[in-house]
């Protein structure tokens, strides 16, 4: 590797609320954000549970995504001390949200809009001219050109759209950029808000938690719950961040990435992509036994089919230390964030390292014998942990596994 990326910056929301103080509450407290959401008429599905924040019916249009990655970003870039007109390369993953167009179509006539998204009076109700407001969150490649616009950023622009892995492949993307010299500053971000339309999908697959809680690697686990997802982070070469006076708050030292192509919507059974990809960032970070990890913020999602494979992939990776590398899931506590999963999950696991406390996998209540590791149940720990491992893993196989290491 001949450039060290360093971690200057973030900006996260979640269900909890904004910002770090935030996640330390909910997330590292072991408190689920889960509630029945009024976002959406939920008497068709099976749950009307989701972690999202506190909110009505029109929060979802009121706090957009554009809108919501535009203040996380800001954070990003404010905590990193960057200057507007700064270049950068910013690398977003999102599905874009098809909630304002989905609304639409169902109220055109109700509302009196034409097919252009204006109002037969010439305006449009969203504030942003010529459904401007309505493109930008549904398409993913302008929803990253408004984010850099928004910051004030110059620099390349690109788009992750591959699900759950989709922010997490894009730090790794611009690890890769910043490595290699091509590139000294990355924003990288990624969003979900909780919407009818996915939430649908979920339900319509039986995935949804029965319960209303989310119990990963516990015997009684259901399944997953969605929730509220926005993060930004700022990463640059550590030569780059000397120069102007930035603090580092983490280092990342190894990413990798892999495809199992096992089946569209399940792990493989003994977690063949997730170990890859993980034996694929031990080694970059020159430690291929993960003799120095101190923790695995895990995918974790609660369901029967991921909690398993994930556990066994770990052990073929961690070997005779498997046990005693604490592993938790915080989808326990902020839901599944989808495409933000990936940037919301990294900025918890650096919080971790530099405040030394693990943040717990809630809800959970007894072993399951296919997942036999330390899970850190219900309750932070005080941890000294250096170094830290993060999964994502996504529908069609997909997945990411990045290393960060605390400031020395």
């Amino acid at each position: 590797m001949s450039g060290e990326v360093t971690v200057t910056g973030f900006g996260v929301r979640t269900a909890f609320g904004m910002g770090a103080e935030a996640l330390r509450r909910g997330v590292f407290g072991g408190i689920p954000s889960f509630a029945a959401t009024t976002r959406f008429d939920t008497a068709p599905y099976r749950t009307p549970m989701a972690g999202v924040a506190p909110d009505g019916p029109d929060a979802v249009e009121d706090w957009a995504l554009r809108h919501a990655l535009a203040q996380c970003g800001a954070e990003a870039r404010d905590m990193a001390g960057l200057r507007p007109g700064a270049e950068a390369a910013v690398l977003l993953g999102v599905a874009g949200d098809s909630t304002s167009v989905t609304r639409y179509w169902r109220a055109a006539d109700r509302h009196g809009e034409d097919r252009h998204g204006e109002d037969r009076h010439g305006g449009d109700r969203y504030g942003e001219g010529q459904g401007a407001g309505r493109v930008a969150d549904a398409v993913p490649a302008r929803l990253a050109e408004l984010f850099a616009a928004r910051l004030g950023l110059t620099g390349p622009r690109l788009t992750f759209t591959n699900a759950c892995v989709a922010s997490a492949a894009a730090i790794i993307h611009a690890c890769r950029l910043i490595s290699s010299g091509r590139t000294e500053v990355a924003v990288c971000a990624g969003g979900y808000l909780v919407e009818e339309e996915t939430f649908g999908k979920f339900d319509s697959g039986r995935a949804l938690s029965r319960d209303g809680m989310v119990r990963p690697f516990s015997a009684d686990r259901s399944g997953l719950l969605l929730g509220d997802g926005v993060a930004a982070v700022v990463l640059e070469s550590a030569g780059h961040a000397r120069r102007r006076g930035a603090r580092p708050l983490a280092t990342v030292v190894g990413w990798g990435a892999a495809t199992d192509a096992y089946h569209v919507s399940q792990p493989h059974p003994e977690g063949v992509g997730l170990a890859a990809a993980a034996r694929q960032a031990l080694r970059l970070a020159g430690d291929p036994e993960g003799a120095a990890l101190g923790y695995v913020n895990a995918h974790g999602t609660g369901t029967k089919y991921n909690d398993g494979a994930e556990t066994r992939g770990l052990r073929s990776v961690l070997g005779g230390r498997a046990d005693a590398v604490p592993v938790s899931s915080t989808k326990s506590t902020t839901g599944h964030l989808l495409e933000a999963a990936g940037v919301v999950e990294f900025v918890i696991t650096l919080l971790s390292l530099t405040d030394g406390v693990l943040p717990p996998t809630a809800g959970y209540t007894r072993p399951d014998p296919e997942c036999d590791l330390d899970y850190v149940p219900n309750r932070p720990r005080r941890a000294d942990a250096r170094r830290a491992l993060t999964l994502n893993a996504a529908f069609g196989g997909a997945n990411t596994a990045l290393v960060l290491e605390r400031p020395r």
